[in-house]
Parts: C-alpha cells; structure tokens; sequence
C-alpha cells in the first residue's frame, strides 16, 4: 500500500528525483527511504563532528597526520548509524508519524515496510556499525557503543519533554568525542567543549528543523523546542548558535588552534547571522533551506582545523 500522498512510494519530505527514487533497484528504495539514503545533508551533519574532531586532534604539540582512514571509517558508520537512527524512530514513532502530513508518507506509515521488516533491517544496520567500531582502540570502541543508550531514548522524549533537541544533541553530537578518543585514546576538556559546543549547535539547527510540523506537533501534543520557543525562536536559537561558537573557539585555542580556525568561525558566525535574519519562522521551506545550511558550518570547521593543523 502506498501512501495517496506519496505517488511511486516517494517520500513527501525528500526532494523529488533524488538519487534513491532514480537509481536504487525497486526492492531496496522503500529501505533507503527508511535509512534517509533519500536526504544525505542530515547525515552529514552527523558525520561532521567527527570530521572536526578528527581534524582538532592534529593541533598542538603532538603534531599528528590527519587521519583519512579513521574519516572513511567515521563516514560509513555515519550512514548506517544514521539509518539505524531513522529506522528506530520511525518503528517508534509510526502512529505519529501517521498523523502529521510530512511524514505520513514515510514506508512504515505509507505500508512499504513491515515493522516485522523494518526491525530486521534495524539490527544489520547495527551490526555494521559495530563492525565499523571494532577497527578503533578498546576505550573508542566502549566510548561508541555507549551512545547507543541515547540513540534508543531519543525518539520517546517528544513525548515527555520539551526539549527533545537536546537529547538528539546529545547522540547527533557524539561524534565528537569518538573522533577525539580515536586517536588519543581517551576525551579531555578540550574534546568535552567541543561536545558541549555541538549540543548547543543541534538544537539551533534542530528547532529551525521543528518548525516545519509545529501545527501538527501542537495538534498530536508533540513536543519540541520550536514549540517551546514560539515567537522567541529566532532569538533563542541566536542564544544556541552563539555558545557553539564561544565554546568551539574555546576547545580551538586549547589545543592550540591558527589563524585558519578563526578565519573559519567568522565565517560560521556569517552563516548563522544569514540564518537568524532571513529565517520566517512559519514558512516551512524557508525553514528546511536555512536547516539544510547547517551543513557548511560543519565542512567550514572541519576543513579549517585540518588547514590548521597542515599548517602548523
């Protein structure tokens, strides 16, 4: 069964002719649609914070090699971490998901996939990743599989409290500190800031994200930071994106960051200016275009600490 909604099984929420709907065989794209292989620039901004925590580790005395494997490693777990991710909450969350026109259209609500189906594709996507992990050291590998307890409560707080955001900061953000503990072995304050600094950028760029279904959310009694915030939302995403930047630029100059780095904030600070001023908190697609910006605030880090630490 296919959702009216969604003619051909497409996804309502993904931009049209993506390269799932036009290239995967038929059999796969109701699990690509699931896994989100249909919108890739949300999983980059899960993959990010591995990039540029990755790339903060070649800063100071230790003068490390940025490491491109343990990148490739990171990349491919942030694709079925992600997916894993989506397809957990979408079995959770189906009967709300049902309910609100973005995404009722998605396979499990639309009837593509079974949740019999959906939870076997859950757990290979799972075993992946925890292939993926084992090719770190011990305290990486115990630091990674530890973020799965934030992965499996995330999708209930909608439910229970009003800041969900925060919960997906905390998972979406962990990134950071496994990129850090790869190549270190462990995490430190600069790595914590670094975290911290990350939460405090999710749930900017996941509140602007929000506002797209805040009529359903308040229908169905979801709740969420868009909500939350109402008419302050634009100021208060300002107060999120402006402790991401004192709290990246603090974790930068620890460890002992250049000239680039900064260069690379101010840009940041640029992209988020851009986002707060245009932002119409009740247009949709002004909306998803300002979320989906997000992703060169974290390519602009990450390629200016690792420029950083050529450099130094």
């Amino acid at each position: 069964m296919q959702s009216p909604s969604s003619p051909g099984g497409t996804v309502a929420d993904a931009q049209r002719g993506n390269w799932v709907d036009r290239y995967a065989p038929d059999w796969l794209k109701p699990y690509g649609r699931l896994a989100r292989w249909d919108r890739p620039l949300p999983l980059l901004l899960l993959f990010w914070p591995c990039g540029f925590s990755l790339a903060l580790a070649t800063l100071g005395p230790q003068d490390r090699a940025f490491d491109w494997w343990a990148l490739a490693l990171c990349l491919v777990g942030a694709v079925v971490m992600r997916g894993a991710g989506c397809t957990f909450n979408d079995i959770v969350d189906t009967d709300i998901d049902m309910r609100v026109a973005r995404t009722r259209s998605r396979p499990i609500p639309s009837g593509q996939v079974s949740k019999r189906n959906a939870v076997v594709f859950l757990i290979l996507q799972g075993l992946i990743g925890f292939v993926v992990l084992l090719q770190f050291n011990l305290f990486t590998v115990l630091l990674g599989a530890s973020s799965l307890a934030l992965i499996a409560i995330y999708p209930f707080m909608k439910r229970v409290t009003w800041w969900p955001q925060f919960f997906l900061g905390l998972a979406f953000s962990w990134g950071a500190l496994v990129g850090w503990s790869s190549q270190t072995g462990a995490i430190s304050l600069t790595s914590i800031l670094l975290y911290i600094g990350t939460i405090a950028w999710t749930i900017g760029y996941d509140t602007i994200y929000a506002l797209q279904d805040i009529e359903d959310d308040a229908l169905i009694g979801v709740r969420s930071t868009a909500r939350l915030f109402g008419d302050k939302a634009r100021l208060l995403v300002g107060v999120f994106y402006a402790i991401t930047v004192v709290l990246w630029g603090t974790a930068a100059a620890l460890a002992g960051a250049g000239w680039p780095v900064y260069l690379g904030l101010a840009a940041i600070i640029a992209q988020f200016g851009w986002q707060l001023l245009t932002l119409e908190p009740k247009d949709s697609t002004n909306a998803l275009v300002r979320f989906r910006s997000n992703h060169w605030v974290g390519l602009a880090f990450t390629v200016c600490l690792a420029v950083s630490g050529w450099l130094s």
